[in-house]
């Protein structure tokens, strides 16, 4: 079973949150770490309803193996008025038994966003998905300031993780600020993994 690979898992709506995840592995396989790309299911008020097991497009689903074998943890959710998207939450709640046998511990991970508009959420969501890593022992990585577009963005970009303001662009495509930012997190958090 392979064990030596960032685990990237967001939820997306518009794709925002996607194509930053996206920019994040580009910059891990950049330094020639491997990586999974997954994503969870929506959840419904209607609880008849359930979903397919495996998507009939795009990322896979996110299984807690993926997590348990992964070397490193990239974790992105839109805000949704100021706090993670429910489907994320969702999943994450699930993994008590995980937190309960130190699963996670030591292992790095980042965090990143997307919002709407600016001061969306962005911090606030970050830092509830930190608190997540946190609760469970991992080494929290941001976006450091040697991360020369992050003195240069208008738009998305925090030191707790790479973000995006759809509205600066009217668009879900990534500014080059915003690419660069994400991207050059990827590197590092891959740096970090294959020092650890």
């Amino acid at each position: 079973m392979e064990k030596n690979y960032l685990l990237v898992l967001f939820y997306s709506v518009s794709g925002s949150v996607r194509n930053l995840a996206h920019a994040i592995a580009d910059g891990a396989e950049n330094k020639n770490l491997n990586v999974k790309i997954r994503t969870v299911p929506k959840i419904s008020t209607k609880t008849e309803k359930v979903e397919e097991n495996i998507p009939m497009e795009g990322e896979i689903y996110c299984t807690k193996e993926d997590l348990i074998n992964c070397s490193g943890l990239a974790l992105g959710s839109p805000t949704r008025f100021g706090s993670i998207a429910a489907p994320l939450k969702y999943f994450l709640d699930s993994t008590g038994d995980l937190w309960a046998t130190n699963t996670l511990e030591d292992k790095p991970g980042i965090v990143f966003t997307s919002t709407g508009s600016m001061h969306g959420g962005q911090e606030i969501t970050l830092f509830s998905m930190i608190t997540f890593m946190l609760h469970h022992g991992m080494l929290v990585a941001g976006s450091p300031y040697s991360i020369d577009e992050l003195n240069k963005t208008k738009s998305g970009g925090t030191p707790y993780g790479p973000t995006h303001v759809e509205s600066f662009n009217s668009s879900n495509e990534l500014t080059q600020h915003e690419y660069a930012i994400a991207n050059k997190t990827g590197e590092r958090i891959a740096d970090i993994i294959q020092k650890i």
